[in-house]
This record gives structure tokens, sequence and C-alpha cells, in this order.
């Protein structure tokens, strides 16, 4: 297989200042590694060219010479490996100092972040005049913080400002500014978030949905009004409900309809998924619609969706197989699975044949299946459901896009919502920390046999039916019943 290794050398014509990060070391090792070692990076390569990478190294090593700032390098490698694709490759940072700091110490290390000055009687008092048309103000409740949110009469540069009225974390102190809501040009809302470590986040998506929840970044955090105490409509309650449960829900929402909501594939969520469909065999099998929620569903394991099929089956699944990129760092990944508790024996055994036949093959791509396309038969097709509805959107990635692919194939099935995100064609991801222990690096193994045919990276898979902006995330099921009632 050819390889192109690029070496990233170190300017010696620039001092660099005392650092707590040598970014230009980091850079090099990310550089070699990933060239080494990822699935696609051979596939990019062939298709934007080695002058176009040759030039990005540049642009990048330049920069990387005049970093030291451990934040600073984070987002320059992050930024590296966007010549590459955006998902199903990241950069980490190994925060492991902060597991040893102590309370007082934490506090002393974040203490200077800014504070919005009001004590807790003003502040109820505040809220106790606000009527119901409050717009984002009041008190409001995730799963680690309670946070206040006024209009800020101190401030011309910003809206709104939300401050810590209490924490679970040490991280943050009651009164820091947790957030910032700026009005745009265009009469919208955008949003500063500073998270758990206080770097900080840019949100253009603020979404007051109802009366009581606000949705940032299209679901990335949400967050739940406590006062002022205004009635919640009732799809919008289920709708959160649902989304925040971290196990599979199935329930009956109509005298012919069944929704079944997945969060994760993840292979810890099998054994769940399983049983939920066993106790519920008979009812699914005795209703004509099924709608499976899988908004926010990034992926897992594959197995973890096995027990669905047999509903949704109607003809044979051709399912595209992969390539493994063999090397003595991926190869790994194999031996920790011949040795992870939670596997079974049958899993263990394939792993550790998988392992043989990747040891004999180093340097090359090998596929740990006889066939590149497998098809798959099941004995039954049964009447009900009749129709099956899939719900996605922009998070959906990795396993639950492969689900799709196949769950498509059958003619009870129609996917709606918005395009995925994107993030399969090289997948089966590993990990692999810096020497400086400071960075950790996520790339793939696998490339799937389906490029460039049919690629899903940077793409993604699009609906049946596309729910505009129009359409609340809390009115995709209504919306949904509403279409599977008309056919």
């Amino acid at each position: 297989m050819r390889k192109l290794i690029i070496t990233i050398t170190f300017l010696t014509s620039i001092q660099l200042f005392s650092q707590d990060c040598d970014c230009l070391k980091n850079l090099k090792w990310l550089t070699e590694t990933f060239e080494k070692n990822d699935a696609g990076f051979q596939y990019i390569l062939d298709k934007k060219g080695e002058n176009r990478y040759l030039m990005h190294n540049e642009f990048y090593t330049k920069k990387a010479s005049q970093i030291s700032d451990l934040n600073e390098c984070h987002k320059l490698l992050n930024d590296w490996t966007e010549f590459f694709r955006k998902d199903h490759l990241q950069v980490q940072i190994v925060r492991n100092e902060q597991t040893n700091l102590s309370d007082k110490e934490i506090i002393e290390k974040y203490g200077n972040s800014e504070r919005y000055e009001i004590t807790p009687k003003a502040f109820k008092s505040y809220i106790d005049k606000l009527g119901l048309n409050t717009g984002y103000e009041g008190l409001w409740n995730s799963r680690a913080y309670t946070i206040g949110v006024v209009k800020d009469e101190t401030n011309p540069n910003r809206e709104y400002v939300g401050f810590i009225v209490e924490s679970k974390h040490p991280y943050w102190q009651k009164n820091q500014v947790k957030f910032e809501i700026f009005k745009t040009e265009k009469a919208k809302y955008n949003m500063k978030y500073y998270m758990g470590d206080h770097s900080v986040r840019q949100f253009e998506n603020i979404d007051l949905l109802g009366n009581n929840y606000l949705s940032i970044g299209s679901g990335f955090i949400n967050l739940k009004r406590v006062l002022p105490k205004i009635e919640t409509e009732k799809n919008v309650e289920d709708y959160f409900r649902r989304k925040s449960s971290p196990k599979p829900i199935l329930e009956s929402i109509s005298k012919n309809t069944l929704l079944l909501r997945i969060p994760s594939f993840e292979r810890a969520n099998k054994d769940l998924i399983d049983s939920l469909l066993d106790s519920n065999d008979k009812l699914i099998k005795n209703t004509q619609n099924l709608i499976i929620d899988l908004r926010g569903n990034g992926g897992g394991s594959d197995i973890s969706y096995e027990k669905i099929k047999p509903y949704i089956y109607t003809n044979p699944i051709r399912k595209v197989g992969v390539e493994y990129l063999s090397t003595e760092l991926n190869n790994s990944r194999m031996i920790k699975f011949m040795n992870d508790p939670i596997l079974s024996k049958d899993e263990k055994k394939r792993a550790k044949e998988g392992l043989e036949k990747l040891n004999k093959h180093l340097g090359e791509y090998i596929s740990l299946n006889e066939n590149v396309v497998d098809i798959e038969t099941h004995e039954n097709i049964y009447p009900n459901p009749v129709n099956v509805a899939v719900l996605i959107n922009g998070s959906c990635g990795s396993t639950t896009e492969q689900f799709l692919l196949e769950a498509k194939q059958s003619k009870k099935v129609k996917l709606f919502g918005t395009t995925t995100l994107g993030s399969l064609d090289i997948s089966n991801m590993h990990t692999v920390i810096s020497p400086s222990k400071q960075f950790r690096l996520w790339y793939g193994l696998t490339k799937s046999y389906r490029i460039p045919g049919m690629a899903i990276d940077g793409k993604g898979i699009q609906p049946d039916y596309y729910f505009d902006r129009t359409i609340k995330p809390y009115e995709w099921v209504d919306k949904t019943v509403e279409i599977l009632n008309n056919k």
C-alpha cells in the first residue's frame, strides 16, 4: 500500500517561549500517527492531492511553532484534522491534572471568571415580578447546574446573562457567568456558553420550545425552566421526557401507533433494547404503525439493533462490508476486545481470529469477512407493523447510519426528519494518547467498500419526508402520525 509520510520539522529560526505545551512536537506526533494508522488517510490524500496536503502541513507547522498554550494547541490540532473529515476523528485534551486538584485548588484555578452580582433575595424578587411573557428570563435547571437568567442592564453589549445559582461541581461557583445571549442584526439570538472547564462555545441556534424548555445548539444543551411557574404543553413535555431518558422507551401514542425511542446503540444498551422488544413482542406484532425515534443517537455497536430488524423486514438486506488497515497500534484494539468482560465468548473468539489474520498482513487493508457484501434474509415477514417511520436528525451518525442503510431496504420503512450527520465511511474508532500525555487522538480503523460509489461521510442520509424548521422538534411525532394515517 502506498503511503506518503510528511515529516514536520522543527523551525529553529523561531524562538519558542517557555511553555506548558510543545505544540509543534504534538503536531508532529499527530501527523505521523494519523498517516500511519488512519484507514481514511490515503483515500483523502488521493482525492485531494499531495501538494494540497504539503501546503496544509506547512501552514499548520508555522502556526504550531508560535503556540505554547494547551487550549490553543488543542484547537490547532483539531483544525488540522478537518482536512480529512469532521467526524470519526477528534483530538481531546487529557485533563489528568484536574483529577489531582482539591476542591479548594479548583476554586482558585477558576475563581477569576466573570460574576454577575445579584443577591438571592434580589433575584427572587426579580422573578416574582416576571409575567407569563418571560422570554429567556427565569430560573433554569440542567443536570449539573441551576442557572438564573436576566436581561442584562449592566452590559450594553449583551441582551441576557445566565449566571450560576447552584452547581454540583466545584468548577463553577455562585454568580459566575455561565452564558451570554446576544441579539444579532436579523433580530435573532446567539449564545456564548462556557463549558464545564470554562472553555467557550458559540451557538447560533437558541430555541425556546414551548414555555419552559430552552434548546441550545440544536439540543446539544437543554435547560428546563423552574421559575416562574408556567404551564408546559403536553407534546413539549413528552418530547423532553423521551429525549432525556438514557434508556430505550416503548409506548403507545394512539390506538394504532407505537413509539420506540432509542437514545443510543451503545453496546451496553443492547440488553435493554432486547428486553424491551421481547416483553412487547405481541404488542408490536399487533400494531399497525411503529415510529422509531433515533434523534440524537450518535451510534454505538451494530449488534444493538439486531432484534429490531425482524419487525421491519420485507426484502433481503444487502450489507456492504469494510476493510481494516492493519498496523500494530490498530490491531491492539482486538486485544482489548479479547479482554473485555462485557463481550461474549463468541465475540472474544472472533476478535482473536481477527487479530491473527490482521497480524499476517501488517501495512495492508484486509477484510475480516469472506464476502465484500453479505445478504441477510429472514424467514418471516410480519403483517404488522405495516408502516415503520424512523425519525432522524443531524446528530444521527455512525452505527445509527448503518442501521438506516439496512432499514430503508424494507418496503415498510420511511425516514422522517432532517439529513443525518454523515460519519460512517471511515469507522470503528480507536484511540491513542500522545507521548506528552496531553492529548488523545480518536481515529478510524476501517474503510467501507461503499466508497466512492455511495459515500456517506460529509453528506449524510436524507429523509424521505423532510421536516423544515417551521416544524418544531416536539411536533415531529404528531406530524409523523398524521402522515402515516393519511397513507
